[in-house]
């Protein structure tokens, strides 16, 4: 943990945690198991390096991603969220910490999974099916930029897998198996804050404090602070530590779901 110091020389009471860095370049595989055991009971946590998306083509997802929040209200919701959980949700729509938020989060959103044709048996299942997409005329290029992105980041989720599963004393292919992440419900969500500042005291949050589902979560952010996690959310008071993205391109945040909580 660190302190800040802002412009004026004095120091900056918000807290930075240092989080452990996983390379997934390294050749000494043995070095990653121990680094990621040691997040995952340090707090659940880690950033992840040299994942293999290239900053261009992130550069290109941050501005496509802005393309689409920017559009007038009317157009985003003509790909409002369907029963698939596929599409746009406005500001307000999702609550994630009814005991403590008074409103709805401050954001807005887009889920994309995977592509899955409506006539496909694998469709009737919850989470499959088509996604939903802005017309191209609207949004050029946007839904080919998406997919790929996509695919690229379910590659780098694989590839923490695999160093989870090692470090569980497991086979390194164990989640790589078809019963596992062969058909994963693999979503992506782009995710835009409105200018709501947050007030706990008044129940307003950006983003309410939650635990994620699933196997792993990875997130990519721009460089402004604002998501904290709490390491022990039992604790009274909690204590969050607010995560800095200053190098976003070359970092991809990481959190295997072992009850990891933040806000």
């Amino acid at each position: 943990m660190e302190m800040n110091q802002n412009q004026n020389g004095a120091e900056d009471p918000t807290k930075v945690s240092t989080l452990y860095c996983i390379d997934l370049s390294n050749p000494d595989i043995h070095q990653s198991v121990s680094l990621l055991k040691q997040a995952c009971l340090d707090c659940g946590f880690f950033y992840v390096v040299n994942h293999g998306v290239s900053q261009e083509f992130m550069d290109e997802v941050f501005a496509q991603s802005k393309n689409f929040f920017h559009l007038p209200l009317n157009e985003k919701m003509k790909v409002l969220r369907n029963e698939k959980h596929r599409g746009y949700t406005p500001v307000l729509d999702e609550l994630l910490d009814p005991d403590n938020q008074l409103h709805g989060d401050y954001k807005e959103g887009y889920y994309i999974g995977v592509e899955v044709p409506e006539d496909d048996p694998e469709a009737e299942k919850p989470f499959y099916g088509p996604n939903v997409w802005p017309a191209d005329g609207v949004l050029p290029g946007w839904r080919q930029t998406m997919e790929k992105f996509h695919h690229e980041a379910l590659e780098v989720a694989k590839a923490v897998a695999r160093v989870i599963a090692l470090a569980l004393d497991l086979e390194v292919d164990f989640f790589d198996k078809p019963e596992m992440l062969g058909k994963p419900i693999a979503t992506l969500r782009l995710l835009h804050y409105e200018g709501q500042i947050s007030d706990p005291s008044k129940g307003i949050f950006g983003a309410g404090a939650h635990s994620d589902y699933g196997l792993i979560t990875l997130l990519v952010t721009d460089d402004v602070m604002g998501l904290q996690i709490c390491k022990d959310k039992d604790a009274k008071p909690q204590v969050h530590f607010t995560q800095s993205f200053r190098e976003w391109s070359r970092e991809i945040f990481c959190f295997p779901q072992l009850d990891a909580t933040h806000t």
